[in-house]
């Protein structure tokens, strides 16, 4: 799927610990320090051990729900004294078993071992229709009966013996979006939550530019059903014959198919069975609510994630007490565990323990400058876009680059063009795909426009913007844009990208803050099929970067109709034939946020 990847490895995160940009020096051991990624003398790990034990909790609609619950312990007993408390609603099984051993997530979870260690309780769910846990999804993710559960939980925590009153939320992905959902609710003792990689729109997610994400759904279905059908979580302790587990699993068959659900609804206003999914049920639509509860809210980001987008709009569209940390990372790595247990732990002690670390002193982003695979650098703002960010536009001019042997091998160029005509001419190669580690190839099945080799480095921090003028003989195509950098040898590394089908081309003025960039309704009503010879303008974003092409590199923009990685959906016989154009009425271009730093 042409979603950024994450690299061969990860620069340590020991390095951020340094100067980074504050530029002091480092406390010595025995003076307290709190700053980005430090943290010392402000709270004490009193604890080396935890123990777990589970149960089942009634929901007020009589839905049994299974639960972990993971407390500090000393010599094998759990600790007495009331905690605050941080949960997760989880839909890949609270626990899992393992040669004879049940794991718990703090088992598998060095940050939550933190967290142990210095004093918390975690408690983890297994959320309704997965794991152990009895009920179904039949009207797919995030619905109410959901939001229902995420209140009475957290309510459910405060009186309990080992609890103190400060409820917090963690969890990654379905389980970040999934505390918005909480926070939408306010729930009284929902003190601050750490959402990691969260959704803010769905539909963008499922329908990128309108153009259905045909292998992503598949992955989600193979996924659920691994976890909801196929494999058993472990039963609770009260369990112990797997009776009660027999049954819930038995209930899990009534889940919604992925695949089957998010291809039925096309356009973000479709509605089946009285349900407007992408409407009802998009985190998007509960911004309000989160904003209402006040709720502080620490994102963690990393720039080869498909939400990296949808992080920023939920920071933009916050009035809430926020942070945010975007790093190199992806949607599925772990490389970033020793600064997360770090900057988890500091944000809950503030808002659960009362400790005045200040963290609420700092600049509110936090991100990381990709200068290569491997190497990067900390920066902090309170502000994005970045203020000093100067949109620098690329024009689409006449080849050669001499750099690929792609269907036109076009320059791109700071130049506008002069003439008054000019266009390069492309049938849709239906077997390109971005999943390659030298995009060269899917370059050769593309147009090319590649710049010539940079004479400094130049550092993009923001949201590139794509703006095409296109026919086609066809009355809709899919437009994919990959934002590349080329090596001495040629060797192309794919760095960001974007799409848009052209029917859905019309722009619109969001409700909320889009960051200033393109808008694309995506409502039935908005569909605007292509007309044969008149020529149209697609302008579409691509996922935001903060990436330092290096001196001597290139830069090139690669454009195709196709993307096999992503959707294998609505192949044409014969494909489409796209004139792009780059005249001096039609100028093609890329806008490219351009940082001096």
């Amino acid at each position: 799927m042409p979603y950024l990847r994450k690299p061969s490895s990860i620069f340590l995160a020991v390095l951020l610990c340094s100067s980074m940009m504050s530029g002091q020096k480092p406390k010595r051991v025995g003076y307290s320090a709190s700053k980005f990624g430090r943290y010392v003398g402000y709270s004490q790990p009193l604890y080396s051990e935890w123990v777990r034990t589970s149960r089942y909790l009634e929901m007020s609609d009589g839905v049994k729900l299974a639960v972990d619950i993971i407390r500090p312990a000393k010599g094998g007993k759990a600790a007495t004294k009331p905690m605050p408390a941080v949960w997760n609603y989880y839909r890949y099984h609270r626990a899992r078993e393992q040669d004879g051993n049940i794991l718990s997530m703090v088992d598998r979870s060095p940050p939550l071992q933190t967290l142990v260690k210095h004093g918390y309780v975690i408690v983890v769910v297994d959320a309704r229709g997965t794991g152990a846990s009895y009920g179904s999804n039949d009207r797919g993710p995030n619905s109410i009966d959901q939001a229902r559960d995420l209140y009475e939980i957290t309510e459910w925590i405060v009186t309990q013996p080992w609890s103190d009153g400060n409820v917090g939320m963690f969890g990654h992905s379905y389980s970040g979006y999934m505390q918005f959902r909480a926070a939408a609710q306010a729930p009284p003792h929902l003190k601050a939550i750490f959402p990691s990689m969260a959704t803010f729109d769905l539909y963008e997610i499922i329908y990128r530019g309108g153009v259905f994400g045909d292998k992503l759904a598949q992955g989600a279905s193979r996924s659920l059903s691994h976890w909801d059908i196929e494999t058993a979580a472990p039963p609770v302790d009260e369990d112990s014959g797997g009776v009660m587990l027999a049954e819930a699993r038995a209930e899990h068959q009534r889940n919604v198919d992925p695949y089957i659900f998010l291809k039925t609804y096309t356009y973000r206003d479709t509605r089946v069975n009285d349900l407007a999914f992408w409407i009802d049920n998009n985190p998007r639509t509960y911004a309000k609510e989160v904003n209402e509860s006040g709720i502080p809210v620490y994102q963690w980001a990393g720039w080869y994630d498909f939400n990296i987008r949808d992080m920023f709009q939920w920071s933009a569209n916050l009035s809430n007490p926020q942070k945010l940390t975007i790093g190199p990372w992806s949607h599925a790595s772990y490389d970033w565990d020793d600064l997360l247990a770090v900057e988890q732990l500091r944000w809950f002690d503030y808002w659960l323990k009362g400790i005045d670390n200040g963290i609420m002193d700092e600049p509110s982003i936090n991100y990381a400058a990709i200068e290569s695979g491997d190497v990067s650098k900390w920066y902090s703002t309170d502000h994005w876009p970045l203020p000093n960010a100067e949109n620098v536009s690329y024009f689409f001019t006449t080849g050669p680059s001499g750099s690929i042997k792609s269907v036109n091998d076009g320059v791109l160029s700071t130049q506008e063009p002069t003439s008054d005509t000019g266009h390069d001419t492309y049938t849709v190669d239906y077997s390109a795909s971005s999943d390659e580690d030298d995009m060269s190839v899917n370059d050769a099945k593309g147009l090319t426009f590649t710049s010539m080799p940079l004479e400094d480095d130049v550092t993009i921090i923001g949201h590139p913007v794509v703006t095409l003028y296109i026919t086609s003989t066809t009355n809709d195509v899919d437009c994919y844009a990959y934002l590349e950098e080329i090596d001495d040898n040629g060797t192309s590394t794919h760095i960001t990208n974007g799409i848009l089908r052209a029917s859905h081309r019309l722009l619109m003025q969001p409700s909320f803050n889009n960051l200033g960039i393109p808008y694309h309704r995506h409502f039935a009503s908005d569909a605007k099929p292509l007309e044969k010879n008149k020529v149209v303008e697609l302008k579409f974003d691509l996922l935001p970067i903060a990436r330092v092409f290096k001196k001597g590199s290139r830069m090139r923009l690669t454009l195709t109709g196709a993307d096999q990685s992503y959707s294998e959906q609505g192949q044409l016989v014969p494909p489409p034939t796209v004139k792009v154009y780059r005249s001096q009425r039609f100028a093609s271009h890329i806008d490219l946020p351009i940082v001096k730093i």
